[in-house]
């Protein structure tokens, strides 16, 4: 695997920490802002919605720049965010610059998706996108608790400063693997192009798979927390020991997941997502005894993220006449899962069901996943039939002249 992806699965590390930092250090930065938690809690609103929209718009805007000039510069913005954020007293400057932040980290995703299956064999993408993704992953097991630590003992802003730090080294990594200058002429698709090949009807259907399937595993954990005090009878104290053993099998699905998803596709979304039903019922039976609810947890990390290098290599097999588009399209459609799915969690329990409640949404949420997976299969063997047809009947003729 070229040295390359493995720096931008690091850029990834640098930038994730900083989306996820915020859950561990929002009474912090209330307190040193002068507004309440809840209101501290927009700025991860804001995040998501740079997240939403940042991926589309800026793959079209860098769709004939060279790949490492639009990632370095992404990168530049995103790590001047976090120093104008550092240094402000303002809640509302502090706020656009996590939206702006949010913005090119999008575009980062988008253009490194694109950047990293470019760098290996057809059949080595799933394997490339694990360690890409990954991470977000590892951001999760070692860079939230340790922002944490961070922000806890020096301040919020000494944190906002070590990823301003992480995303300077990941920059220089960039600069010295990625292949600059521009692309051959003709390798690069007009942007009408790309728009026409995003009609694919195909396409549309893998990004509701991406949708559904992230918004079944997030649901759950957006409110495991809460979970494990209220439900479970756990001490506040263990919430971040078992977010970690959520961390760990989420690496270890992500890997396993990228192993297979080249080759077995298919296979791989059916028991990945299958494997978040199973244990999302388990976890709406089980949830008030620790010993199996704690089980479960690492097991929705292990089958949920097993999933994710087979959701960008679909796109990247349907959409291979749109790469960059489809590849940002797809970045948002985990975004709307990441949106939509702890949003209606919050409603079911808003409407006083309980917190299992969550659970049982992300087992319903995983079964329509599994619909479109199969749909999906459908009408692939469809167009493998139509496809195959008219080179059977020219073989027939011609074996009969």
């Amino acid at each position: 695997m070229p040295l390359a992806v493995y720096i931008l699965g690091l850029a990834i590390f640098a930038q994730g920490t900083s989306e996820l930092l915020l859950a561990g250090l929002l009474p912090e930065m209330a307190a040193d802002l002068g507004v309440s938690v809840p209101h501290a809690g927009l700025l991860i609103s804001g995040f998501a919605l740079g997240m939403l929209v940042g991926s589309p718009v800026l793959a079209v805007v860098t769709l004939r720049w060279p790949r490492r000039t639009a990632l370095l510069t992404f990168l530049a913005i995103f790590a001047l965010t976090h120093v104008v954020g550092a240094v402000t007293p303002s809640y509302g400057v502090l706020f656009g610059t996590r939206v702006v932040g949010a913005f090119v980290y999008a575009g980062f995703w988008a253009v490194a998706a694109v950047t990293a299956v470019g760098l290996v064999p057809e059949g080595a993408r799933g394997k490339a996108m694990s360690i890409v993704a990954g991470g977000l992953t590892v951001a999760t097991i070692v860079g939230l608790p340790a922002g944490t630590v961070i922000g806890q003992q020096f301040g919020w802003r000494a944190a906002f400063w070590a990823v301003t730090v992480l995303s300077g080294l990941a920059a220089v990594g960039v600069a010295a693997t990625i292949p600059g200058g521009r692309p051959e002429p003709g390798s690069v698709p007009h942007l009408g192009q790309e728009l026409r090949n995003m009609l694919n009807s195909r396409l549309w259907l893998s990004y509701g798979t991406t949708a559904l399937t992230t918004g079944a595993v997030l649901v759950t954990f957006s409110y495991l927390g809460a979970m494990l005090v209220d439900t479970t009878g756990l001490a506040a104290g263990w919430i971040p020991v078992v977010l970690g053993l959520y961390g760990v099998g989420s690496l270890i699905g992500i890997g396993l997941g990228g192993r297979h998803a080249d080759a077995r596709p298919f296979t791989t979304l059916y028991v990945g997502i299958a494997g978040v039903v199973v244990i999302s019922a388990g976890w709406g039976v089980f949830a008030g005894m620790p010993g199996v609810a704690i089980g479960l947890i690492f097991l929705l990390g292990a089958f949920g993220f097993s999933t994710n290098p087979a959701l960008n290599t679909r796109v990247f097999t349907v959409g291979k006449d749109a790469p960059t588009l489809a590849a940002a399209t797809n970045f948002s459609a985990f975004n709307v899962g990441i949106t939509v799915g702890p949003w209606v969690g919050g409603l079911a329990i808003g409407a006083g069901f309980g917190y299992p409640v969550v659970a049982w949404i992300g087992a319903g949420l995983g079964i329509a996943a599994l619909g479109t997976v199969g749909l999906s299969a459908v009408l692939d063997k469809r167009l493998v039939l139509r496809t195959s047809a008219p080179a059977a009947r020219e073989a027939v003729s011609r074996s009969g002249r």
